[in-house]
Order: C-alpha cells, then structure tokens, then sequence
C-alpha cells in the first residue's frame, strides 16, 4: 500500500538545494520536516506500548519483536545497514549471576589471630568479580580514584601492587554542588567498575569496597544491602552487565561491612580516614601494616543476548560523509507483573516513535535527492532500563561501535519526549532532587541534558527551535536527581562525544502500569521530533563541529 509520506513525496515540489548551516545562525528548514505528524507517531507508539508488547523486557520474545519491528522500518525506508555481516542488528551480551561457593574472606591479624567474615553479614562479593582468589597485604587507597585531568590520584606510590585495596564508594563531596567532580551529580570517577579496572592495571590483588556514609553516620544497612544484592530468590528485573566488561575483571573483588573494615585499622577510625581522603589531589595509598586478607570470590553466571537497531543515511559531501550525526532512543522497557503490564508509552516508546519519524523524513528527502552534507546514524538502543548500571546497549556501542566515535559529531537522545513534567507532593525518591511542579507549568518544555559540556552545542538547539517555538530548559546538568546519567547520551559524553538528552521529565505514571499511550500528549512530541530533526540536520549541514568542554566547568545547581 503506497503510504501517506510517499504520496505527498510525488505531490509536493522538492525544497531548494540547501545552503551551508553555520553551528549558529540563520538555518534553512530541514527538507520533509513537515512530513513528521501525529498519526504514524501515535500508531508507533500504540503499537510498541499495546498489551501484545507486555512491556518489552530485555530478554523478552515482545523486547525481540520490538527490535524486528525497527529493523523492518529501517530496512522500508532504504536506510544502510552498517553491520559488517550487511545486518542492521548490533548484537552484545549481558549476563546475570548468582552466589556460587565459596565465598569467604579471612582477615589474618598476626600473632595467630584470625577472623572469618560472614558472607551477607559482613561481606558480599561484587557484581564485577572475577572467580579468583587472592591471599595478600591490605592497603587503604581513599576513593580509590584517578583523575588526571583533575588533579587527583588515589593510586600513586608503590603501595598498590601486589596488595588487596581496601577503597571508599562513590566520590568526595557528593552533596557539595561545586565538587570538581560533577557537582551533585555522580560522575564516572565514582564507577566501581572504573575504580577495579584502575586498581587491577595497577597491579592490586584485590578491591575490598565500603561505603564512606555508613561510617560517617554509623548505621548498618550493609546485611539489607547485601541480601537485597544477592537474594535468595532472583527478581523479575535482574541485575545484569555487559560481558565484556565484567570479562575485563581478573581479581576478586566485595564490599564490606564498616565495622569489618575497621577492624583492618588498629586504633584509628574509619570515618577519620574518609575525611582524609577528602583532601584535594587524593590520597596516596597506604599500606596497613602486619594484616593479610584472603579473599575468595565465585559467582554462577548466566549468559543473555541483546541487540541495538541501528542504520544510517550516507552523506552527500565526500569531504564531510565520513562523519555522522547520531540520533537514538531505547526501545526496551520493564516487562509486566501481578500488578500488570509496564507498557512504557512514554518511556520509551514516545521516543522511538519520534526517532523513526525523523528517520522517514531523512529517506524521503534522500529520495529526492536532498541528503545532508554529513552522514546520519539511526540507533534504537535496547538494554537501557536493566542495571547495574544500565544504558546497556549504548554503552555496547561505544565499546564496539560500527561507526567511529572520533567521527561522531553530536548525539541527540530522545528518552520520554510525550508528556509534561510533573513532580508531586511527597513523590518520594523517585523525583528525588526535583523541584514540586505542575504538568500544565511543562506543557511547552522540554528539558536539554548535557548542554553544560558542550556550549556550541546548546546554541545549536536554541538556533534549530526557532521555528517550534518550544521551551528550552537547559537544567539538571548538576541535579540530585541525575537525570545526566540516567539515559543513553551518558556514555557518549564520557567517550568525549558532545551529546544532548531530550527528555519532557519524569510524572507520576513513570515506571508504573499507567504509562500508557492515551496519555501522550501527541502534538508536542511532534514537535519535539520536528525540533530534533531540525537540529541534526543543521549540525550535519555545518561547516564546523560542536566542541566538547573538558575539563568541564560545574555548573550551579538548579
């Protein structure tokens, strides 16, 4: 059936060539902008978020259908596939563990004095472990982080090879908004998994983690924490990672209860220490004299495929089609319960529906001869709810990606661009770090995430919504909420590609059964998915590209 787009593509006359598009400045309208409307934008959606979908769980026969479905949009619209096998699926694995045996941690104290730790009592191994072993002295290594770029090294000295590090969690000064370290925001340096990566290159035997608010406050959630991570019966949503980086860990590694790690200090006070290792530049390692810890770790994993969509329109300018211009969104949301099915409209079927929308609008322009100067890559990303941490299949891409992130000029995220934020009264901590506010004060905002990195970047949107006429909010940046981690641009911008979130906010239904596509507000996610199309293709016309800020400066919090 010849469809609506391609009836008016004979009808309408073809725009004119389009001039060069500064990054700021006049813009000429992207070519088919208005052929993205709201019925093929509420079918996508209804479709995505139906009954049939249940939700669209990773590992899922619907989440595989929802994948296939993209796939056939790109592959109708005469996208390229950049698969080296000609495909349009980028496939990665997760997987997910269990407590296998044994797990023990024995602290050695000289003299004959010994001391067992009680698995899920006083230790747990990590998520990242390897199965290993390691028998060894203990040295304190702070946050256990490095930053060049900012003057800090918790890793300096001769202290760490050879020796199991006892490391704090997260970072210093996570509540002070002008922390160099992203301000409120938690920022990558807080990463275990960039934390036991940087100590196992070091040379350490092992990481012990403990986390610095529990000594400070002297509470004991460790046990709660522990079974809450390894519990008896697997939960519906799993905790999974990415394989390829927990195949990257050789060492064990667990957490520790605070009084368990005391015990490794002699007189002194683990919360003494966390003060210390607040000190500007770090805390070179130190090691603890006359103890030695064995720790053992194993876990039974369990080994899942996933994929992300992606295809791309090929640039006209042979100087400028080696880069590319990225828009994405995930596809994959949080299955159903016995409460019912999470079918997920506006997050993330909204933003899908918007990504191929613009997608069809690139083709139909190719068709008649008007492509960008650059090329333009299309990638629906799957994996993006599961933790720990999650954005899985973005981060799968920035790992093994099918085009250069050194040729990527900007990426433009698209998460729950079809409501309004809304944040209620006593919301709880889903909303937490976000201010009380009505749907009808967001009815023509949307929120931009990231624009802090990359100054040319933000001007570059305020420049492309000069014909849609939204609300731009540029906040969050440095927000308890950390919206700034939560969604797929995360780990471009951490790759060094500038990168913008597009997000209308978080409402009530967010996560919940009443996420449903009757409660879309159609006609703004149009209009976001105009505006974004808008931006990409003045970004892929300009004669020069964005700039990413590093180091960045910490913005004020909102």
């Amino acid at each position: 059936m010849v469809s609506r787009k391609e009836t008016m593509f004979v009808r309408l006359t073809l725009y004119a060539t389009l001039a060069l598009v500064p990054l700021a400045g006049q813009q000429t309208p992207a070519p088919w902008n208005d052929s993205i409307r709201r019925e093929e934008l509420e079918a996508d959606v209804r479709f995505l978020a139906s009954e049939q979908m249940q939700g669209r769980l990773t590992g899922s026969v619907e989440a595989a259908l929802a994948a296939r479905f993209i796939e056939a949009r790109f592959r109708r619209l005469g996208l390229k596939p950049l698969g080296p096998d000609g495909g349009f699926l980028h496939a990665f694995t997760l997987w997910w563990a269990e407590l296998a045996e044994p797990n023990r941690l024995r602290i050695d104290f000289g003299k004959g004095r010994q001391r067992e730790g009680r698995l899920l009592d006083e230790f747990a191994p990590s998520l990242f472990t390897a199965n290993a072993r390691a028998c060894a002295g203990v040295a304190f290594a702070g946050y256990g982080i490095e930053a060049p770029e900012l003057g800090w090294n918790d890793l300096a000295g001769e202290k760490v090879a050879g020796r199991i590090l006892l490391v704090l969690e997260g970072e210093p000064d996570p509540d002070d908004p002008k922390s160099i370290f992203d301000g409120l925001v938690t920022s990558i340096h807080a990463d275990a998994l960039r934390k036991i990566l940087n100590a196992q290159r070091r040379g350490a035997a092992g990481v012990l983690f403990v986390d610095p608010a529990h000594a400070e406050k002297g509470v004991n959630r460790f046990a709660a924490q522990a079974r809450s991570q390894w519990p008896e019966t697997p939960p519906r949503l799993r905790r999974f990672a990415l394989a390829s980086q927990a195949d990257a860990v050789r060492i064990p590694v667990a957490s520790v209860a605070p009084a368990l790690a005391e015990t490794l200090f002699g007189e002194r006070r683990l919360a003494e220490l966390v003060k210390e290792a607040r000190r500007p530049g770090g805390f070179p390692a130190i090691a603890l004299p006359g103890i030695e810890v064995e720790l053992e770790t194993r876990l039974r994993r369990h080994y899942l495929d996933d994929h992300n969509v992606v295809a791309a329109l090929e640039g006209s300018d042979a100087a400028f089609r080696e880069e590319a211009v990225l828009i994405g969104a995930h596809y994959d949301h949080n299955g159903a319960d016995a409460s019912g099915i999470f079918p997920g409209a506006d997050d993330n079927a909204s933003g899908v529906a918007g990504l191929l929308e613009i997608a069809e609008a690139y083709a139909l322009a190719a068709r008649g001869g008007q492509r960008p100067r650059r090329s333009v890559v299309f990638a629906a990303w799957g994996s993006e709810e599961r933790c720990c941490g999650p954005l899985l299949g973005a981060w799968a891409w920035t790992e093994h990606p099918w085009w250069p992130l050194e040729k990527t000029v900007a990426v433009l995220n698209l998460d729950m661009i079809g409501r309004s934020e809304e944040v209620p009264e006593g919301g709880g901590p889903r909303f937490r770090g976000l201010p009380v506010q009505t749907a009808a004060a967001n009815a023509n905002a949307v929120n931009l995430i990231g624009s802090s990195f990359s100054p040319e970047l933000r001007q570059a949107a305020e420049v492309a919504n000069r014909g849609v006429d939204l609300e731009l909010r540029f906040r969050y940046d440095n927000n308890r909420s950390n919206l700034l981690r939560r969604s797929d641009h995360w780990p471009f911008l951490q790759r060094g590609v500038p990168a913008l979130f597009i997000h209308t906010g978080l409402h009530p239904d967010y996560h919940t059964p009443y996420d449903r596509p009757e409660k879309i507000d159609y006609a703004k996610a149009v209009r976001i998915a105009r505006f974004v199309h808008q931006l990409s293709w003045n970004l892929a016309e300009a004669a020069s590209r964005p700039k990413l800020l590093t180091p960045r400066p910490v913005p004020e919090p909102d």
